[in-house]
């Protein structure tokens, strides 16, 4: 709570085990608890948790949340020399204690309860965007806070365009089942019937499916690799601009073997649509899914173009003078 890096760094220190301190670098552990801090406002401690028959993996002690006034827990694990280190710790949402009575709330509570919760974010300057409740048809409640542009200050409206991020995979699984339903695409067949070894060599294609890709199974990574991460926007606007940055990829399991999130494998997927449609990806999902579903402020944009109403994303960042980067 005391959202101090100093004083994060002395306890991870002095109260975790030297092995649970060596599972990552001291920075990225005192990232994670002070993120703990950034998502909750502080915990306050409620008690601890009892369970019939008792478990073995940790002790879980039940935390109130100080920004949302909901149930949080950690989950710790206790080294058993006789200084009971810390040995694992895992942050979790809870469900209610069974010392706590919680009412229902009839409709207009749970409006005026969710009113004070976003007045309540952005009061503490945590919460930017736009909320939206509904009932069937019917709006109950909307608000926008926050700033689309922090160096113009321009606040954010109920309209504004935000970055959708990897909810974006929705719109392409979506458009690859549309395509399965005309018979385009059968969701067994192998990405090398859409896609040449200028993406991936034909022995790795092979193995992989449609539905591999669709299910994250592929065990296909990220190209969100250092190469990404050290180039220039202007080099990634079209699919194939990115084959340099996918072609060195390998499963890490036989496909279909389990999970593992992919953004590769969903990259690739618009690569298909590509195939099959003869269109780019991006006029492919705007014809058969924004435009259809009325959708006038939902498209790829492009972050470098003066897109009218496109919010600016912002993390919060201690030491910039700015609070923000």
């Amino acid at each position: 709570n005391s959202n101090n890096p100093e004083t994060v760094r002395r306890f991870v220190e002095s109260a975790f085990t030297e092995r649970f301190q060596q599972i990552a670098p001291i920075e990225e552990h005192v990232e994670i608890l002070l993120g703990i801090y950034q998502e909750t406002g502080g915990i306050a401690f409620h008690g601890i948790r009892s369970y019939v028959p008792e478990r073995n993996d940790g002790t879980v002690v039940i935390l109130k949340d100080n920004i949302f006034d909901s149930w949080r827990a950690f989950l710790i694990g206790f080294d058993e020399g006789e200084d009971s280190l810390i040995a694992g710790l895992r942050f979790a949402d809870a469900r209610s204690p069974s010392d706590v009575k919680v009412e229902a709330l009839n409709e207009q509570e749970v409006i005026e309860k969710i009113r004070s919760i976003v007045e309540g974010l952005v009061e503490r300057n945590v919460f930017s965007g736009t909320v939206l409740v509904a009932k069937g048809s019917d709006v109950l409640y909307s608000a926008a806070a926050g700033g689309a542009s922090k160096r113009f200050h321009v606040a954010n409206n109920i309209d504004t365009k935000f970055n959708l991020g990897s909810m974006n995979k929705m719109f392409t699984s979506v458009a690859v089942m549309q395509l399965v339903e005309q018979g385009k695409i059968n969701l067994n067949d192998p990405l090398s019937m859409y896609l040449d070894e200028t993406w991936l060599p034909k022995d790795v294609t092979e193995e992989i499916t449609i539905h591999h890709l669709l299910t994250h199974t592929s065990g296909l990574g990220s190209y969100f690799n250092q190469k990404y991460m050290e180039g220039s926007r202007a080099l990634w606007r079209k699919l194939d601009d990115y084959k340099p940055l996918i072609r060195d990829d390998r499963p890490a399991f036989e496909p279909g073997g389990r999970f593992q999130y992919s953004n590769t494998g969903m990259f690739l997927l618009g690569a298909v649509i590509e195939n099959v449609t003869g269109k780019s990806y991006f006029d492919f999902v705007r014809e058969s899914i924004h435009i259809p579903a009325g959708m006038k402020n939902t498209d790829c944009y492009e972050m470098d173009d003066p897109v009218e109403n496109l919010a600016i994303g912002y993390l919060p960042d201690r030491n910039s003078p700015y609070k923000a980067g």
